[in-house]
């Protein structure tokens, strides 16, 4: 996804970007933002957890990666 970032700062690599992978299952996305802390990550925004949304909620995490860009799992649940 690309879009304007939303802490008001200039668009750059990892700031209106972000690559995300779709997850099976909760557990599956707290494992992987655990894997990805290990591993020199760095958590930005929420904690892992759900997300209200309109249309959907979200069991979402996000990372930045060393090189700073965003990353997410992303699991959509009733």
């Amino acid at each position: 996804m690309i879009r304007k970032p939303i802490d008001g700062e200039p668009a750059s690599y990892g700031n209106g970007s972000t690559v995300g992978f779709k997850a099976s299952d909760a557990e599956a996305i707290n494992k992987w933002h655990a894997a990805g802390l290990a591993n020199g990550g760095v958590t930005c925004e929420d904690p892992p957890g759900i997300r209200e949304g309109a249309k959907a909620n979200l069991y979402i995490a996000y990372l930045r990666d060393p090189s700073g860009n965003k990353i997410c799992a992303i699991l959509r649940v009733v």
